[in-house]
């Protein structure tokens, strides 16, 4: 993966694992801060030229805490995605059939082909980071090495066979993150979000912390990086993956694919003999 100066300035760098270690909040007079709009922009035109050339595939998986604004910015970096070429899923608890399978199992289905793309919001990352909180199999059943080593097996396999992933975790302060909880319980069009499993959340937000940090340190590669997005305003945080993400999918597919000029003219002909000019 080729990455841009701005792009590089938000990876994860092993050599800081804890999430303290990097900013939650930008400069709000950050003049290398891309705008919003013109990156959506390009997201879907270059989106659109991805589409057409059917060449690669792009996986972006969105993680962080609770009222990180996971849902919003993928709704975000989707205002311009043409839909035949873009879908997004979320992944919560494993339960049912999720549960009698490897833990890949679930999200295979849904990854890209070839000219899409395609939003996690959560993804296979979750079954080493909330699964080791909330285990939905007896706790001394799991390997969690093994774990992060299929994960970068699985990751390192969809690269070489044509998929690019770019994995954001959007980087919440402790006080930014009790404030958006109570939000939610001030304001009704947020209050149906919360329910008992927030309480046990935030009691144990430092252990899901510790956990995410060494799931990021262990499952960071040159192919499949992870970006520490600072998260604590909204929009700082949609127009630094907005940016990072327009620079890949511009770097993917840069033109349409060439016509066919005979096909091109024979249909001319074509709509010329029924009367259109």
């Amino acid at each position: 993966m080729t990455l841009s100066a701005f792009a590089s300035s938000f990876l994860f760098d092993p050599k800081k694992p804890r999430f303290r270690d990097y900013l939650t909040l930008l400069d709000k007079d950050d003049e290398t801060l891309p705008g919003l709009e013109a990156s959506l922009e390009q997201i879907g035109e270059y989106q659109r030229r991805l589409w057409a050339n059917r060449a690669r595939a792009v996986l972006l998986a969105v993680h962080g805490p609770d009222t990180s604004g996971k849902d919003s910015l993928i709704r975000t970096l989707a205002t311009y995605a043409d839909p035949a070429g873009f879908h997004a899923w979320s992944f919560s608890r494993p339960q049912g059939a999720e549960t009698r399978h490897d833990f890949l199992w679930r999200v295979t289905p849904f990854l890209p082909g070839f000219g899409e793309m395609v939003a996690f919001n959560r993804s296979h990352h979750e079954a080493v980071i909330a699964e080791r909180v909330w285990p939905i199999h007896e706790p001394d059943s799991y390997h969690w090495q093994n774990r992060y080593q299929s994960i970068r097996n699985f990751e390192s396999h969809l690269v070489q066979e044509g998929t690019t992933l770019i994995k954001i975790w959007l980087n919440l302060s402790e006080d930014e993150h009790r404030e958006r909880l109570l939000k939610r319980l001030d304001k009704p069009r947020k209050r149906w979000k919360f329910d008992k499993s927030d309480i046990d959340g935030w009691e144990k937000r430092r252990q899901y912390e510790v956990y995410a940090e060494e799931a990021l340190a262990a499952t960071h590669t040159t192919e499949a990086p992870w970006f520490i997005v600072p998260g604590d305003r909204k929009p700082q945080a949609r127009a630094v993956v907005a940016a990072i993400l327009a620079d890949q999918l511009q770097q993917l597919a840069p033109e349409y694919p060439k016509e066919d000029q005979e096909i091109l003219n024979e249909y001319r002909r074509l709509l010329a003999r029924n009367g259109v000019k």
